[in-house]
């Protein structure tokens, strides 16, 4: 998408450690406009699978997964991070290690949420290990429901997540794929 690879080389910027920051637009402040035709992008590539849930982790993936299930007519279904008093004991879960927090997740969906037979979209802001993405295909997989694919705002392609799920067969469609970059000079190059 090339207006999104547009966005991200004016307004993204570069940190450390491969962090690339959009957060002013993707998540910490929503460019909600932008953000619904990333969201009708999703729906384009997969409107033919029969997609009735779209799922996501709390939190910046909640806004573009919102985005995107308004377009399926679909319930929206974000895994959370932490057990709260107002979660049942019958939940699905998943181990899942965040590289921008380097930390460790129990992230859980309640069974009730994500049923056997169900086709589900997984909708995220980010790719780069795979890990919260495994996280999530395990969740659908443990519900007996089906992946049918994921859309991803940004996949950093010279990471390996992209590439072992896409090996894995699932169908992976990200917006931007990101190549390389660079924290000394800010600069971005995609993948063509």
């Amino acid at each position: 998408m090339k207006a999104l690879e547009e966005k991200i080389q004016k307004e993204g910027q570069v940190y450390p450690g491969n962090v690339l920051k959009v957060g002013s637009f993707v998540n910490h402040q929503i460019d909600v406009p932008f953000m619904c035709e990333c969201g009708k992008e999703f729906y384009n590539e997969f409107k033919d699978a029969g997609v009735n849930k779209v799922l996501t982790i709390e939190a910046s993936g909640i806004a573009i997964a919102a985005l995107t299930a308004q377009y399926f007519n679909c319930p929206m279904v974000f895994a959370k991070k932490s057990k709260t008093s107002n979660i049942a004991d019958n939940v699905l879960f998943a181990t899942v290690k965040s590289y921008t927090h380097n930390c460790v997740n129990q992230i859980m969906v309640e069974k009730q949420f994500v049923n056997p037979g169900d086709k589900v979209l997984i909708v995220d802001d980010f790719l780069a290990m795979g890990e919260a993405l495994n996280g999530l295909i395990k969740i659908v997989e443990d519900a007996g429901a089906e992946v049918v694919g994921a859309g991803i705002i940004i996949e950093k392609a010279f990471q390996e997540g992209g590439a072992a799920l896409r090996e894995k067969g699932y169908k992976i469609h990200s917006l931007a794929r990101v190549q390389s970059m660079d924290a000394e000079t800010g600069k971005i190059e995609f993948v063509d």
